[in-house]
């Protein structure tokens, strides 16, 4: 397969989506040209120009650096439009109507590369019928490609080819898409709303239409379909209002306009209580109301029997919440047999879904394995429905899911397919096996992809009943304590590089987690190219890339505080202090592969090593500040370094505090990275740093770079002993600052106290400007003012706030 070198991007429509998926090609560096109308009055690329302008102010942030804005090429069809042959990519997302789509196709096609790929982003309209009037040619390079919102952070895209599209188009999008973009990607059949759409929205009518049934609120509602079901916090309602409820609509009326032989279609008619709040405008998140509403601080809820807010608040009952914890089998056995309402609204949304992933499989899916990722990826699902169903026993299920539908409880009479009951499936006790998933057209179990791009990930995302790696046991183990598991990736040519897993709750670093890191390191130096400290949290895309650490350990800190007061703490303190020391002057390079939060110790954990590997969604910082205390495992020594360092670069150390700046704010302001775009931006991380947009790939990339810096002759930096500060002179001009603030009240004198601390240790201490201090006087400047703040009430209240409270305590 010849490679797919995308050097610029078009895409076609600034409306909401468009300007996101521009914005999220941005972030990976992609070029790209964000066209509309020209504008009537004004600039005539206003209508881009001020999409552009609205992305800067959206939330969650489609940018991974707001400023990186500038970077997207506004363009109008009336000057610009033979810019279009500059593309390799041209993706269309205006509005979803096919009468609208086909005039711009009208327009455009003409001007389109010869061997562009042409891509429409659509949430459910027929690609076949868009491609109408296309040449021969421009069909074969014409496919559906449907991002989730919001692009950045939702991992599916699906792809969806024509019966004319060249495969190899398929394989380089899903390649470009899969390894440059960092999504999941699922092909999907050119059926209405395709598979995540389809099963996902029929969940939540099956759930308002079991919710009214049962006479259950909106609220009761989501808490009982959102995190306790392993699915999104937002839950059922919630996450149709953020999505938009006239975009659910549309979506509900694809379904109707085009199934009408699905023998589900009767629950495809728009529920009243959604057709209403759309027809009033209260279209959810957008437009401030829809099912729920905020009114000051207050979150209310809709009352369906009177059209009014009511006070929110309902949950599951204790019963209930104590069922959802049992395994998978008994769980479903108790929902069954429960009289309780909760319990039979649970039981019935799963067996609908279960009942319509099994009629529908043929028809949706190439297999049941995209079904499961595509709800997961788009939906935000712990598992897929297959993937709960097999786990509480396929077979017994299915004779429940088939009683309910004989009996007519179900929402269709139509009965369960024969290959549910009868061959491979039931004999292998589910869809998902070590040979595949099940596809019920071709009636045997499909493999996985075997593209190349695949070949980067160590770990796929793995199935329930599929014989996947598991991360915590996969490879050869060389050594496994309480706290870190070091092991190597024993297949050949892929063994020379120590990889330290922490089993630790968050990651989070303690003396057994130095002292296992220790121990790795001195096993890579006597027989392998280099250390990588990889999570296996990296991998729970629910929680972006989960922890590579939250920082240091305090409970194994406890008993020395109990036993010596804050002062017992000191050796705690410089054991992790000297533990980041020999991350970075280990013999062999330490590269830290980092995704998710990186806080506090875990960010100076990869300031010592010699690389960083960042997913795309790594949040970064130093945030002691939050428990009344200053970093103290060597973040603010890095600091003073790196500013010693880049003033001596342009020949200004007579200026160090202007260097010093940028940290001093992070670290006292507590600033975490919205990514790992604007850690770099920070500072956090160098311009050298690799950004990995599929944290699938994360690994991988990471040993390579330890191969690439022990084969370039990789040796650890020298020990700096003369470093120049800022000295005291610098601390006085910080602290001036500081007391505007505090006498503004804008900071509590507690506030003034750890910030002046911080201003000592990154300044040097009380010396004079200029003056040569080494790690070690920095190190020590870190500890004094760490034991000395743990030693005051108000940092104790912090940190015991935090403790039981999980929030930073104002004191």
């Amino acid at each position: 397969m010849s490679n797919l070198n995308i050097r610029k991007v078009a895409v076609l429509g600034a409306g909401v989506m468009g300007a996101q998926i521009a914005a999220h090609l941005i972030n990976a560096q992609v070029p790209v040209l964000l066209f509309d109308l020209p504008a009537k009055e004004g600039p005539k690329n206003g209508i881009a120009l001020k999409a552009i302008e609205n992305l800067k102010k959206l939330s969650p942030a489609p940018f991974g650096v707001k400023d990186d804005a500038q970077y997207i090429q506004p363009a109008n069809y009336d000057d610009d439009i033979e810019k279009l042959k500059e593309c390799d990519l041209v993706i269309e997302a205006i509005a979803e109507r096919m009468d609208w789509k086909h005039d711009l196709y009208k327009k455009v096609s003409p001007h389109i590369g010869a061997k562009a790929i042409f891509a429409t982003n659509t949430s459910g309209l027929s690609i076949t019928e868009l491609s109408k009037g296309f040449s021969d040619e421009l069909k074969a390079r014409f496919c559906g490609v449907h991002f989730f919102n919001p692009p950045r952070y939702m991992h599916l895209v699906e792809l969806i080819p024509t019966d004319t599209t060249q495969p190899q188009i398929l394989d380089q999008l899903e390649t470009f898409l899969t390894s440059v973009v960092g999504k999941g990607v699922v092909r999907a059949k050119d059926t209405p709303n395709f598979i995540a759409n389809r099963v996902g929205i029929f969940s939540i009518l099956a759930v308002v239409a079991e919710a009214k049934k049962f006479g259950l609120r909106f609220d009761e509602v989501d808490d009982l379909t959102g995190a306790r079901l392993g699915r999104a916090k937002s839950a059922t309602f919630r996450t149709a209002d953020v999505v938009g409820l006239d975009t659910m609509a549309h979506v509900i009326k694809t379904m109707q306009d085009n199934l009408p032989d699905d023998p589900f279609f009767p629950l495809y008619e728009t529920p009243a209580v959604l057709a209403n709040l759309v027809k009033n405008g209260a279209l959810g998140q957008k437009s401030g109301a829809g099912f729920y509403k905020k009114e000051g601080k207050a979150i209310k809820v809709l009352d369906p029997k009177t059209g009014t807010y009511v006070d929110g608040g309902s949950k599951a009952d204790e019963l209930v919440g104590r069922i959802l914890k049992r395994p998978p089998a008994e769980r479903l056995k108790l929902l069954r047999e429960s009289e309780h309402p909760q319990a039979q609204f649970l039981w019935s949304i799963f067996r609908d879904v279960f009942h319509y992933i099994g009629v529908h499989l043929d028809s949706v899916a190439d297999n049941a394995r995209d079904i499961d990722l595509a709800i997961r990826w788009g939906f935000g699902w712990n598992e897929g429905p297959f993937e709960s169903w097999q786990a509480a026993g396929w077979t017994q299920v299915a004779k429940w899911v088939q009683e309910d539908i004989d009996a007519g409880k179900a929402l269709s009479k139509a009965p369960l397919p024969s290959w549910v009951f009868d061959g491979p499936v039931a004999e292998k006790g589910g869809v998902h096996t070590a040979e595949g998933s099940w596809s019920a057209t071709a009636n045997k179990f499909s493999p996985r992809s075997s593209l190349d791009v695949y070949k980067k990930q160590v770990f796929r995302a793995p199935l329930i009943g599929e014989a996947g790696a598991d991360p915590k046991t996969y490879g050869k183990t060389l050594f496994e304590t309480d706290a870190v598991r070091a092991w190597v990736d024993d297949r050949a040519g892929e063994d020379d590089v120590v990889i330290v897993s922490f089993k630790s709750k968050m990651n989070t670093i303690g003396p057994s987690v130095i002292e296992a890191l220790t121990k790795a390191i001195e096993l890579a130096e006597a027989d392998y190219k280099g250390v990588v400290i990889w999570q296996t949290s990296a991998l729970k895309l629910g929680n972006p890339g989960g922890a590579f650490s939250a920082g240091a350990n305090l409970e194994e800190a406890m008993p020395a505080f109990m036993m010596g007061g804050a002062k017992g703490i000191e050796p705690f303190v410089k054991n992790f202090q000297q533990g980041m020391l020999r991350v970075k002057y280990a013999s062999v390079p330490v590269v830290a592969a980092l995704s998710g939060i990186a806080l506090g110790g875990g960010c100076e954990l990869a300031l010592h090593s010699a690389k960083r590997v960042a997913h795309i969604e790594s949040y970064m910082g130093l945030v002691e500040v939050g428990v009344g205390l200053v970093p103290a495992g060597g973040g603010l020594k890095e600091a003073a370094l790196r500013a010693a360092s880049a003033a001596s670069a342009v020949n200004a150390t007579s200026d160090l505090l202007k260097f010093l700046q940028k940290s001093f704010e992070n670290a006292a302001m507590a600033k975490v990275s919205a990514s790992a775009l604007e850690a770099r931006s920070m500072g956090y991380l160098k311009a050298s740093d690799t950004i990995v947009f599929n944290v699938h790939e994360l690994l991988d990339i990471a040993k390579k770079e330890a191969r690439a810096l022990s084969a370039a002759g990789y040796r650890a930096p020298l020990r700096v002993t003369q470093i120049p500060v800022a000295g005291r002179s610098a601390i006085s001009t910080i602290k001036a600052s500081l007391v505007n603030m505090r006498d503004g009240r804008f900071i509590s004198d507690h506030d003034f106290l750890i910030a002046s601390r911080i201003a000592e240790v990154v300044c040097g201490g009380d010396v004079e400007a200029g003056s040569l201090v080494d790690e070690e006087w920095l190190l020590a400047l870190e500890r004094r003012a760490f034991i000395d703040l743990l030693g005051t009430a108000k940092t104790q209240e912090r940190i015991m706030g935090m403790l039981q409270t999980g929030k930073p305590v104002r004191n």
